[in-house]
């Protein structure tokens, strides 16, 4: 399943480099790569690099924070937006827009400490005198995803200037990436993957339940804290980077899980390669399908998703 699932990343990147609103072959895509081809191909695809090397960061970042925030509360329908990192990150752009007038790429350093802010009250409020448990997570999650939506119906509908800027980072996208904003993320994304490898056989343990955890010798509140930290740091990252995509850390654990089953030693692995052939894929399709215009990324991954979560979901049933 690894071996099959490297095979379909590269043929996505491939694809990420060759299509777009100015097609090109994919032997002349490899030329250039190469250093080769006339000089009109390499600059097209020279500019298409970016581009993919973003999405391959963003898909495995959001993959994995879906393969933690899943283990973590136990919960199938999981999602980093469980946490509030995403409405953490959005508030915290509707704020800098708001009140320092901030824009563009200044939005990439805004993202990141809302998307940090909202996952420690998050934590602070779900922990209680019992210590975190799945059930107080996911209900501190949708108390403060509440409030700050809110907040940002409120300042988007008063402040037309703030609505303008932050419809077109809401949806997700790809555009527009280049290599000071992949270097910039790129140490968030890095300790996240370490400590996502690191967690992965913890969480095995945690997915027992936590008395059976327990008994094991493991400490489910560390175990938590560091799942709950490594998502947020993933996620942090691919939602400064290309802002919140939906529907990748949802499906992917669940299309991970139907081909290599519960144990998280390999979901990581298969994670970190699925997540960007997925995204890449829906990038492909939106630059395909409005030529020569394009449908943002995050419009395209609900409809690439969707089925993808279907189909591994009714694969699960006929299983058990």
């Amino acid at each position: 399943m690894l071996v099959g699932s490297v095979l379909l990343l590269g043929a996505a990147v491939l694809a990420g480099l060759a299509l777009g609103s100015n097609p090109i072959p994919l032997p002349e895509v490899i030329a250039a790569l190469s250093g080769g081809g006339d000089a009109y191909t390499r600059t097209v695809v020279e500019s298409r690099i970016p581009r993919t090397l973003q999405g391959l960061l963003v898909g495995a970042c959001l993959a994995l924070s879906g393969v933690l925030v899943q283990g973590i509360t136990r919960n199938p329908l999981g999602d980093p937006g469980l946490l509030g990192v995403n409405i953490g990150a959005s508030a915290s752009v509707v704020t800098a827009t708001a009140f320092f007038g901030l824009g563009g790429h200044a939005t990439i350093w805004a993202a990141l400490p809302g998307a940090f802010l909202a996952v420690g009250v998050v934590s602070l409020i779900g922990s209680g005198r019992g210590g975190a448990t799945p059930v107080r997570l996911v209900l501190a999650g949708a108390v403060v995803s509440a409030v700050l939506s809110a907040y940002i119906q409120a300042m988007t509908l008063s402040l037309p200037d703030v609505f303008g800027s932050y419809r077109y980072w809401v949806v997700g996208s790809l555009a527009g990436g280049d290599t000071d904003t992949l270097l910039g993320v790129l140490p968030f994304a890095v300790a996240g993957l370490v400590l996502a490898v690191l967690m992965a056989a913890p969480l095995n343990a945690l997915a027992l339940g936590d008395t059976t955890a327990a008994t094991l010798g493991a400490n489910t509140t560390a175990i938590r804290i560091g799942g709950m930290l490594s998502a947020t740091l993933l996620c942090a990252a691919a939602t400064a980077s290309a802002g919140p995509i939906a529907f990748i850390g949802l499906a992917v654990p669940h299309i991970v899980r139907a081909l290599v089953g519960n144990d998280h030693r390999w979901q990581v692995p298969l994670g970190l390669v699925l997540g960007p052939v997925l995204l890449l894929t829906a990038d492909v399709l939106g630059r395909v399908i409005a030529r020569p215009q394009e449908i943002m990324v995050g419009v395209v991954t609900a409809f690439v998703g969707a089925p993808a979560l279907l189909l591994a979901v009714r694969r699960m049933r006929a299983g058990t």
